[in-house]
């Protein structure tokens, strides 16, 4: 089964960027839906945006458009996340997760996830 690393969080200033990545081992990031979640203390994961399997469909979150952008290199078999004009309402513990589903549109949540990592915590300060 796939295993899964986030790195890349940490403390940012609001309007800063922060680039999270997905380290993944054990198979093919190519393979599986990949996607990037975050969880705020006390509330649900929420999904954050999503690329298919095997293919370059994305799914995003409205809150994250035109800021964060998803991508996936698979020579490095990682899935980055960029995160440009970070707000305080970014502040959370951000997950990565890769489902055997080819995911699209609404079928993105978490509970369409097979394997997560252990996330990153970004503080975004106002």
């Amino acid at each position: 089964q796939v295993q899964l690393v986030e790195s890349g969080g940490g403390l940012v200033q609001a309007g800063g960027s922060l680039r999270l990545s997905c380290a993944a081992s054990g198979g093919a990031v190519s393979s599986y839906s990949m996607g990037w979640f975050r969880q705020v203390t006390g509330k649900e994961k929420e999904f954050v945006a999503g690329i298919i399997r095997n293919g370059g469909l994305i799914h995003s979150a409205d809150f994250m458009k035109g800021r964060f952008t998803i991508s996936r290199d698979n020579p490095k078999n990682t899935v980055v996340l960029q995160m440009n004009r970070l707000k305080s309402d970014d502040t959370a513990v951000y997950f990565c997760a890769a489902s055997q589903s080819a995911l699209v549109g609404n079928r993105w949540g978490p509970t369409a996830m097979h394997y997560w990592g252990k996330g990153t915590l970004v503080t975004v300060s106002s």
